[in-house]
């Protein structure tokens, strides 16, 4: 279906949350307030904050970190690509993930075709958004192809890997440890220096 064959809202802010409407519906969207994040969950339109700068500064380093490995390190070019702030195309929904990690394809990836190899997740504060991540999230992204999901948890202090293998379906990195993923040989995840780049927020106020 185009973009001219569906309506959607000629402009969509806060006060649309709560809105049906179709994934061709919230694709077509053009006009939004930038302060705020959407998202479409099983039809309805979802309106969040933007991510706060102890979400959004650990992002950044963690991108820098892996540009620099696909730049500098021997067996770089593993990854093909990563970005922030991202929708995952789902059946009846469009999540939006805090970053997406494309590995192996040898190619630049098509994002609207090409299921990310790796997602991962910074925790807001709240049970709601920790279910989100924990439980919602993981089953969708697992159930659409995804071979690693992360968490990153600067309220356990915490990483959390779930996989959709056998034997292997969960780990958990404490902060004084690293992560190094099969998928990104020779990559490491400083966790601590993540939760640092957090930490420097919170300390601040």
């Amino acid at each position: 279906m185009s973009t001219t064959d569906v309506l959607s809202p000629p402009a969509i802010g806060p006060a649309s949350a709560g809105l049906l409407m179709t994934p061709e519906e919230f694709d077509a969207i053009t006009k939004y307030d930038e302060r705020y994040s959407y998202e479409l969950i099983h039809g309805v339109l979802v309106v969040n904050p933007i991510p706060s700068e102890q979400e959004a500064e650990p992002n950044e380093l963690l991108g820098g970190l892996l540009h620099l490995y696909r730049e500098q390190h021997p067996q770089g070019a593993t990854l093909d690509l990563t970005l922030q702030e991202r929708y995952i195309q789902l059946a009846h929904s469009r999540r939006k993930a805090d970053r997406v990690i494309w590995v192996g394809l040898g190619r630049r990836p098509q994002p609207k075709e090409d299921v990310p190899t790796i997602v991962v997740e910074f925790v807001s504060a709240g049970k709601r958004n920790w279910r989100r991540d924990y439980v919602e999230k993981r089953r969708e992204y697992l159930g659409l192809g995804v071979a690693e999901y992360w968490i990153i948890d600067r309220f356990q202090r915490t990483l959390t890997i779930y996989r959709d293998a056998p034997g292997a379906a969960e780990t958990v990195i404490a902060e004084g440890e690293v992560y190094r993923s099969p998928l990104l040989p020779g990559f490491e995840v400083p966790l601590a220096r993540l939760l640092a780049a957090a930490d420097a927020w919170r300390d601040s106020k």
